[in-house]
């Protein structure tokens, strides 16, 4: 059997990830209490058991202790029961904004707003709301989430992820058996008269190139087009530029994972954002797709802003 439990930031995708699990054949059960964990599993794995992968998800909860879900995982452990830990992971920034989107109370945020509403409606106190239980929630979710995120076969960080790359990667691991190495590698096109992306980790400036904008013919294009895309790379330095950049990444993306980086952002900019830094970017693309071992995904920021 296949055994899944999928865990994680609240806010982070855990409910999307089981849903997709489910889809590909994972009987699939959500927020079972943890002192039910392992006798659930005793029941499920049997030798008659029709169920050959199963996916549990594990949530924080401000009424069960976390701790005793990490202890009762590593008894299963040295009882020979093995399992695969999945676990879902966001910004700080983008879990706040989903949360206010949602209108939802953080679980770890909800017991010190709750109790003081409480005492305000039957007179015990007039203490304010914490305006900033919110941050503080996601604050010890993480203190506590820390060694079982450490421990985790695989990390998804959805801050930048689409869903149907959340899917693809999912049916990397889960339906092809590949390679996955907790690295998630994001190229973005960009414009620099539009600003440097803010989450970008590492900028490359293409402004060295020739700019199609001033071809009549090229101008309303872009570098999804052939005939851009002809005449970028029609410059030597074109390529030249990218074997370059494609060595120093095959380089540093092993270091990156083994110092336990989990999303990697590379930008590649040009003055609009829609020629040069839109060809150079799908051919990183193109180039870095063959190494299956890290999640890979591309975007274009500013390749549809009118300014011409």
């Amino acid at each position: 059997m296949r055994f899944v439990i999928v865990t994680g930031m609240s806010g982070g995708g855990k409910r999307t990830a089981l849903k997709m699990l489910e889809d590909i054949g994972f009987y699939c059960v959500d927020n079972l209490p943890v002192p039910l964990l392992e006798k659930f599993f005793e029941l499920i794995v049997t030798p008659n058991s029709e169920i050959s992968k199963l996916a549990l998800g594990l949530d924080v909860r401000a009424d069960q202790n976390f701790k005793e879900a990490e202890d009762i995982l590593r008894k299963m452990k040295d009882n020979g029961y093995s399992y695969e830990l999945l676990f879902m992971e966001a910004s700080d920034a983008v879990l706040i904004k989903r949360y206010k989107e949602s209108r939802r109370i953080h679980p770890l945020a909800m017991t010190a707003d709750t109790s003081a509403v409480l005492q305000k409606d039957e007179g015990i106190s007039h203490q304010p709301v914490n305006a900033g239980s919110l941050e503080d929630g996601i604050k010890k979710e993480r203190k506590i989430l820390k060694n079982v995120k450490k421990n985790a076969d695989y990390i998804f960080d959805t801050s930048n992820l689409l869903t149907r790359e959340l899917k693809e990667e999912l049916d990397k691991i889960f339906v092809r058996n590949e390679e996955y190495n907790n690295l998630m590698v994001r190229i973005i096109s960009f414009g620099f008269k539009y600003g440097i992306p803010a989450d970008a980790d590492m900028v490359f400036d293409v402004r060295f190139l020739p700019n199609p904008f001033y071809i009549d013919e090229l101008k309303h294009l872009t570098g999804n087009d052939k005939p851009v895309q002809d005449y970028v790379m029609s410059y030597p330095e074109a390529g030249e530029f990218l074997d370059k950049l494609c060595n120093m990444i095959s380089f540093l993306l092993p270091n990156y994972v083994k110092e336990g980086k989990h999303q990697l952002v590379i930008g590649i900019g040009c003055t609009g954002g829609k020629h040069r830094s839109v060809t150079l970017a799908n051919e990183l693309y193109r180039r870095m797709r063959d190494e299956r071992k890290y999640g890979l995904t591309i975007a274009h920021r500013d390749q549809y802003e009118k300014n011409f």
